[in-house]
This record gives structure tokens, C-alpha cells and sequence, in this order.
């Protein structure tokens, strides 16, 4: 397993380079060295100097990705002294340095994991919950009417944006009935009360196409010839369903589980921006319009990483959890 595991890990270094090179593309397609400098001096009448002077305390006087000042020195020596690589390489030893506007990136990341993890776990737990149960029941009752009922109200929840859940979220429960603060966020027990909407909300949104993936699951399950076996021996259709069919679904539920696990802390941008949670999803989308590059390449970066992780924990899970399973 060793060497699957130091495989899969050189295997991501590829993977983070072309995820950074695909960064680099798109954020400078719109924006230049030259804007970013404009927009975080901040001042109506800006120098041609004050911007010169700030591009070269951040490094932002260097071409992006070829460098013909330093061809002389070698075509190495012009791709490597560029942009790319200079921001690249620090970000692969996790140097996330500071942000174009001055602040430290990794203790602002410290910080705003926090309010981004009391969203998105509690949203996380209680949606895998509700999800499994309703699927069960749905399992229980197929074919019937409540099983058709329940598979269009999930298709219809899903095809309904989750900003049109936030908003009529907000005004129903915020607006009108004032069961909850519109926005804010607090840390400690007192902090409660803006975390129920945003998880209420994220749950909500969920069920569509949480109920309907866990339902074939266990739909797939439940044809199998084990689950005939048991039936046969006389065991109720309850303890089929969750002495046999609800164990062996497991295994992919465990590994979609894991494979979400470390990208939870990475937080929602469209949910906290709009309850003003400062997390790191807000933190992300503050950057994007404050054309705030050194936090854009760092997130999503950090994002890259996560996801390769969980990849990585779901093949090893895979290994633990069914023996027949073998990684080379």
C-alpha cells in the first residue's frame, strides 16, 4: 500500500501544476498585473510610478510564463524566472505568503476555517442522515405512491437553484417570521442561532439528489441474491433492509463520504457570503472581487489539494472495508 500511496502522490504533482497553470490562465485572461495594482492602492488619481513601484514589491513586474529578458541566460533561465514559477513553487511547500493587499494568507485560512466547519459539518451530518433514512423508507415502500411522490419532489428540489432556497430562506424565516437572524455570525454557544438557517438551508438543498442516489443504491442492493436468501429464510422485509441490504450499501457510502471529508473546511461561497459568515468560501469570493491573486491561487490551490486527498483516503478506505480489494 506504501507504494500506491507514494504513486498516487507524485502522480498529484502533475495534476496541482496544470490546476495552478489553469489558475494562471484564466484569472490573468481578465485582469492584469496593472489592474491588480489599481485596485488594491485604492486611490482615484493613480502614477504610472505608483504602480510600477507596487508590481515590484510583489512581484508583479515579471512576465507570467516567459521571461525574453533572461534568454541569454538560457531558456531555462527565461522560464523560470517568471511569475508562474515564482508563485507556483511556494505554493507547493504550502507557503501561501501574503495577500496582494498585506495580510498573512495562512492565518487568515487558521481563522475562517472555523466558521466554515460549524456550517458545513453540522450540513454534512445531518443531510447524510436525513438523506439514508428517507431512502430507506423509500426502499421500504417501492413502487407505491409514496415512492413516485417522494421521487418527484426530489427531482423538483433539484432542479430549483440553491440561491432561490438562501433568499426565500432568508425572507421567510429572517423577514417574516424572525425565527432567525438574517445574517451575522458569532463565535460560541451564542453563535447557535446563525448557524441553524445556513444548516437548514444546505440540508434542504440536499435531499433531491442526496434521497435519489442513495435510493439506486439500495435499490441495487436489494435485488442481489443475498437479499433472496434472507427473504427466503423467513426474515421480514424491516430486517432485510437493515440487517442486509443497509450494511452491504455501506461501502460506496463510506467512500463518497470520505472523499468529501477534507474538502469540508473549504466552506460554501455562495452560502456564507450571503449570511456573512467569515469563512473561508466568503474569504474566496472577497478575493475574487477584490482581484486579490495571491489569495485566488492559494484557495484554490488548498481545494486541488483537499480533493486529491480525499481520492486518495477513498481507494485506502476501499482496501479496509471490503477485503477484496487489493491496491498495487
Amino acid at each position: 500500500m506504501l507504494n500506491y500511496i507514494i504513486r498516487r502522490v507524485l502522480y498529484a504533482i502533475p495534476i496541482l501544476i496544470g490546476v495552478n497553470l489553469l489558475t494562471f490562465l484564466l484569472f490573468f485572461m481578465v485582469n492584469s498585473p496593472d489592474d491588480i495594482a489599481r485596485s488594491q492602492l485604492g486611490a482615484k488619481q493613480i502614477s504610472p510610478q505608483q504602480i510600477t513601484a507596487w508590481k515590484v514589491k510583489r512581484g508583479y513586474d515579471k512576465p507570467l510564463f516567459y521571461n525574453a529578458e533572461t534568454k541569454e541566460e538560457g531558456v531555462l533561465a527565461s522560464l523560470t524566472d517568471t511569475l508562474f514559477v515564482k508563485e507556483s513553487l511556494a505554493l507547493f511547500i504550502f507557503d501561501f505568503g501574503f495577500s496582494d493587499a498585506g495580510r498573512n494568507i495562512a492565518t487568515d485560512i487558521k481563522q475562517r476555517m472555523w466558521p466554515s466547519l460549524q456550517i458545513a459539518l453540522p450540513s454534512f451530518i445531518i443531510g447524510l442522515t436525513t438523506n439514508i433514512s428517507l431512502a430507506l423508507l423509500i426502499v421500504l415502500f417501492r413502487g407505491s405512491v409514496l415512492d413516485t411522490t417522494t421521487m418527484i419532489i426530489a427531482v423538483m428540489i433539484m432542479s430549483i437553484s440553491g440561491l432561490f432556497y438562501i433568499i426565500a430562506g432568508q425572507v421567510l424565516f429572517s423577514k417574516l417570521w424572525h425565527w432567525f437572524p438574517i445574517s451575522g455570525f458569532e463565535s460560541g454557544i451564542g453563535g447557535i442561532k446563525f448557524v441553524i438557517l445556513p444548516v437548514l438551508i444546505g440540508v434542504f438543498g440536499g435531499i433531491g439528489s442526496g434521497v435519489r442516489w442513495y435510493r439506486s443504491l439500495f435499490l441495487e442492493q436489494i435485488n442481489q441474491d443475498y437479499v433472496r436468501t434472507a427473504r427466503a429464510k423467513g426474515l421480514t422485509e424491516l430486517r432485510v433492509l437493515f440487517g442486509h441490504v443497509l450494511p452491504n450499501g455501506m461501502l460506496p457510502i463510506l467512500t463518497g463520504v470520505v472523499v468529501v471529508l477534507p474538502s469540508l473546511f473549504m466552506g460554501s461561497l455562495i452560502m456564507e457570503s450571503f449570511f456573512g459568515i467569515p469563512g473561508l468560501g466568503s474569504y474566496t469570493i472577497d478575493a475574487i472581487n477584490a482581484q486579490d491573486f495571491s489569495i485566488v491561487k492559494s484557495m484554490v490551490f488548498l481545494g486541488a489539494v483537499l480533493y486529491i486527498i480525499g481520492l486518495l483516503l477513498t481507494d485506502i478506505s476501499y482496501t479496509l472495508f471490503d477485503p477484496r480489494v487489493k491496491l498495487s
